[in-house]
This record gives structure tokens, C-alpha cells and sequence, in this order.
């Protein structure tokens, strides 16, 4: 995951001032909060998370064959 330097936040900052990091969510998308300055927190859109949480139909495809692919010797005994 990339995370973007502008979205950090320390977490005593984030228990201080936690409109700050409402701020950095409605402007980026998501904001890191980060604790003994390693990201350890993740703050992200409600709307963005739900979008993120349902698979495309081009992943669950590809997965699909590639899964279809690696099994393809005990298909094919099972279908005897």
C-alpha cells in the first residue's frame, strides 16, 4: 500500500485534535495514524470503504480461472 506523507498523523495528535483527522479523510480519501511512528492505524471514507469491500467482476473471473487452472488434474478426476 502507498501511503501519502500528507495523510499522517501521530496517535496522540489524532486523540488531541480527531477532527484533524476527519479533515484529512474528507480531503485524501484516508488518513494514517501512526503510533511509535510506524502506521499502525487506518481511518478511511465509509463510502470508500464500502466500495472497497465487494470484488469486481474481472477479479472474481480471474481468480476464478486461475484457480480452475491450478486444479485442473482433480476436475478432471472428479467429472470420471
Amino acid at each position: 500500500m502507498i501511503i501519502d506523507t500528507d495523510t499522517m498523523i501521530s496517535i496522540t495528535e489524532a486523540n488531541q485534535n480527531f477532527s484533524r483527522v476527519t479533515k484529512l479523510v474528507d480531503e485524501h480519501g484516508t488518513a494514517v495514524i501512526l503510533k511509535n511512528n510506524v502506521p499502525r492505524y487506518l481511518v478511511i471514507d465509509f463510502g470508500k470503504a464500502e466500495k472497497e469491500k465487494t470484488a469486481s467482476t474481472e477479479d472474481v473471473l480471474a481468480i476464478s480461472e486461475r484457480l480452475i487452472r491450478q486444479n485442473m488434474e482433480a476436475y478432471e478426476v472428479l467429472a470420471k
